[in-house]
């Protein structure tokens, strides 16, 4: 069986391409097609395959400017030959689920996300572009938004990383899909003991607008508490100048060092809604706790009094009665340690195993049904009379005429 998965782009290895190495691992000969790949930014595990690239990569400046391409992405979907798989399988949150599969094929799409900027985040992505992007928008997400929802018809099952991102596949394409959660290597981290875990709290992820790092940081600028932030972005420089003195502003860090802190940490911050959310999953495989906000994946992952605390208003207020109740409260790290594993590459594997497979068979049940169903009356040549008619000419009623 020949597979292609096909990711939106690869540029670095964030969560999406986690799961790509989970699948690649699923599929060790399976071939990669994406719009832009730089090549030093990807693990030796995806390097490994073959990858192909759409048109995209060609224009001018591709790999730093690829977002600016998105109005020519499904055109470049669409010009991708796939003829030679049995299996494709579509990693989506920017467009990669809109190729255009031969007929004989499985089209699987994991979903991390319908496109955000045309969907559930369209007025926050629009409210923060610039002036010229702020007015060709509403243009460019109408024509993408018919896409995608035509695109969503190419789909032969869909999988979504969270029941929050399902409810998503079903508002916006009105398709049902299984969910298998990304996988995470929780094998990687690991709790230490009591003493050794510091007065500081923790926030690690890519500082965007959307994740809440300015909330974070304002949050504990109001009382004083520690907080170290972990991450690079467009709110890096930003939230330096922000940053009160108990605020330390790390910027990107060695996986070393994010692996110590996880450890180290009194709690992780996570105050912004995501589609699932990894890094809460990293912080309790290292048995701490986790304080979010109580929207998106992290309501499928933190359990509010038993792993971590959920708070309800995205203000600073909310935030700081969170961490009041947090250290109010006492945690197993073995417990939190142990609910995290239900998270593991090793369960990612199985479950979405099992979702292919299951998608086999509805598309052979299929077939098979169709192979045997009754076959369509035959159409009357020109002139030809209907049977009754007959029966009249002949002077015979219907009943006469079949005895």
């Amino acid at each position: 069986m020949r597979t292609a998965i096909v990711h939106y782009w690869l540029v670095g290895m964030r969560g999406g391409e986690k799961v790509l190495e989970g699948l690649c691992e699923l599929y060790p000969d399976a071939d990669i097609f994406t719009h832009v790949v730089v090549p030093e930014a990807i693990s030796p595990r995806l390097a490994e395959h073959t990858i192909r690239t759409s048109f995209i990569a060609n224009l001018p400046r591709a790999h730093v400017m690829y977002k600016k391409y998105l109005p020519l992405m499904p055109l470049a979907l669409e010009h991708l030959d796939l003829r030679d798989y049995d299996l494709i399988i579509s990693s989506e949150s920017g467009p990669a689920k809109g190729i255009i599969p031969p007929p004989g094929a499985l089209h699987v799409c994991y979903c991390h996300s319908p496109m955000r900027y045309i969907w559930n985040m369209y007025h926050d992505y629009r409210a923060s572009a610039g002036r010229i992007t702020r007015l060709s928008m509403p243009f460019m997400a109408h024509y993408l938004r018919n896409w995608d929802q035509t695109s969503a018809a190419r789909v032969d099952k869909f999988v979504a990383n969270s029941r929050n991102v399902a409810d998503r596949i079903r508002k916006y394409y009105r398709r049902d899909a299984a969910v298998v959660h990304p996988p995470v290597d929780v094998d990687a981290f690991s709790a230490v003991p009591a003493p050794e875990v510091g007065d500081h709290y923790l926030m690690v992820g890519e500082l965007v607008r959307y994740k809440r790092p300015d909330l974070a940081v304002s949050a504990f600028n109001a009382t004083g508490r520690k907080l170290v932030v972990i991450g690079g972005g467009e709110m890096l420089s930003e939230l330096r100048g922000l940053a009160g003195p108990n605020v330390e502003i790390m910027g990107p860090q060695p996986f070393e060092v994010l692996r110590f802190h996880y450890a180290h940490c009194r709690a992780l911050i996570f105050p912004g809604e995501e589609d699932f959310g990894i890094v809460p999953v990293e912080a309790m495989a290292s048995g701490r706790p986790v304080i979010a906000y109580d929207r998106g994946g992290a309501t499928e992952t933190v359990v509010d009094g038993s792993t971590g605390v959920l708070f309800q208003e995205q203000t600073v207020e909310g935030l700081n009665a969170a961490v009041e109740r947090l250290e109010a409260s006492v945690f197993d790290p073995a417990q939190i340690a142990f609910h995290a594993r239900q998270f593991s590459r090793s369960q990612f594997k199985q479950q979405m195993q099992d979702a292919v497979r299951a998608a086999f068979a509805t598309q052979r049940g299929e077939r098979e049904a169709y192979a045997v169903a009754p076959a369509r009356p035959r159409l009357r040549a020109a002139g030809e009379l209907p049977p009754f008619a007959v029966e009249a000419q002949a002077g015979l009623s219907p009943r006469a005429a079949r005895s």
